[in-house]
């Protein structure tokens, strides 16, 4: 039992599987406008509690800033039953978004991240199905925040190189 344990630990090190840690973000503080609710509040808190960077309440006092430019979440038909009742859709969730620096440089030109889900549907079960896309809205709401901040962790400060 041991050594396979100790295998399952040398073969996760050898493959560079490391446990996400914090994000070292290239700014020192980060202003995210309407951060009381929906994506921005949990990329706040997510910022606040995953790495070093603090967020501001005053778009001047920080070195960074986030602009939200579209959130939008769709629901899309895929197939329709003989009857022409809905079978099947598609969550599509949309998020286009930069950060600059309050000068002029970008941190990061505008960017869109999509998420979609499909999902299968029944008039039967409508409130269940219903409920079911709420969640699942939420859980692409989670791995949008994580997407995002993925992407500032990769940024550069303005002027500098991309490598």
């Amino acid at each position: 039992m041991r050594a396979s344990a100790a295998l399952l630990v040398l073969f996760l090190a050898a493959c560079g599987f490391q446990l996400r840690g914090a994000a070292a973000l290239p700014f020192e503080s980060i202003y995210v406008p309407g951060a009381t609710s929906g994506i921005a509040l949990d990329l706040k808190r997510n910022i606040q509690s995953g790495s070093a960077t603090r967020v501001m309440d005053d778009p001047k006092a920080a070195e960074a800033l986030l602009q939200f430019s579209e959130e939008t979440r769709a629901k899309e038909i895929l197939s329709l039953s003989t009857a022409g009742r809905v079978r099947e859709f598609r969550l599509v969730y949309r998020v286009r978004f930069s950060v600059g620096d309050g000068k002029g440089g970008e941190f990061l030109p505008p960017t869109t991240v999509v998420l979609t889900r499909n999902v299968t549907y029944d008039d039967a079960v409508a409130l269940a199905k219903e409920a079911e896309e709420q969640l699942l809205f939420r859980d692409m709401q989670n791995d949008m925040v994580q997407q995002i901040m993925r992407r500032l962790a990769a940024t550069r400060r303005p002027g500098t190189a991309n490598n």
